[in-house]
């Protein structure tokens, strides 16, 4: 990928900046994390297991799978959105819709109306949470008629199960995972603790070299979900330049050329 354009991306994915809105004093500011700290927001986020609500038409197919997302893939940090920028609408949105409300209130006519504190930090949270979902540049998917899955680089792994065209929920240590077809789009459903929802929509182009994953995460405790498109090319991963096989006395043997057992 170019290094340029994931420099000028990254710099702003990496840091969602600091807001400051009127009436409700600085924001704290959010800080980038690494992967291993994404469990440990997810926990904090909520307390009591949910199960996942997904449309019950998505849950089954006839025949084969409707689209093959089999391959190895690069983040293109050309297209995609800007976490920023996408937070920046948001509070926008939120502001105006604060600043309805408050037209039928009391004092209609206020212009010094701001967002709350506690919305504030609810859509703060879960952009942090989808920037960091998100960041993993290399994703590799794995398919076959029963099963897919999307193994992330230096991230927790999804896992989508099939048994006769029908979904079936999975269960790991972040919540529980159904998945289902909207046409030949694939999409996840995890739902982790108390009402927090990671939706992801994954879309291959007509030529299968471009892969969009589209990532929207919600809460009961924010008035507004978050979502971040991704955008990845298809590539092919270096090949290893070792051959190696099991000996009999169980020891490894590797080699640059042939080996004849």
């Amino acid at each position: 990928m170019g290094n340029q354009a994931a420099r000028r991306h990254g710099l702003a994915a990496n840091r969602i900046e600091v807001i400051m809105i009127r009436k409700t004093g600085p924001l704290r500011q959010v800080r980038p994390f690494s992967c291993g700290f994404t469990l440990a927001l997810l926990l904090l986020l909520g307390a009591c297991s949910q199960q996942p609500t997904i449309n019950s038409e998505t849950l089954s197919y006839d025949g084969a799978m409707p689209a093959n997302l089999a391959g190895s893939w690069e983040r293109d940090y050309s297209r995609g959105d800007d976490a920023s920028l996408v937070l920046r609408r948001l509070y926008s949105q939120m502001s105006r819709a604060a600043q309805q409300r408050a037209a039928g209130g009391p004092y209609p006519g206020s212009s010094d109306v701001g967002i709350s504190v506690k919305d504030a930090s609810s859509i703060q949270a879960l952009a942090r949470l989808a920037d960091e979902i998100t960041r993993p540049d290399v994703l590799t998917i794995s398919q076959n008629e029963y099963e897919i899955s999307v193994s992330r680089k230096d991230d927790f792994a999804m896992l989508c199960e099939f048994f006769g065209g029908v979904s079936k929920g999975t269960d790991s240590p972040y919540g529980t995972e159904i998945c289902g077809w909207d046409e030949d789009q694939l999409v996840s459903y995890l739902t982790l603790p108390d009402g927090l929802t990671v939706i992801h929509r994954f879309t291959i182009s007509d030529d299968r070299n471009n892969l969009r994953v589209v990532t929207t995460v919600a809460s009961t405790t924010s008035r507004l979900p978050f979502t971040l498109s991704r955008f990845y090319r298809r590539f092919e991963p270096a090949s290893s330049e070792f051959n190696c096989i099991e000996t009999l006395s169980m020891k490894r043997v590797c080699s640059t050329g042939e080996i004849n057992p």
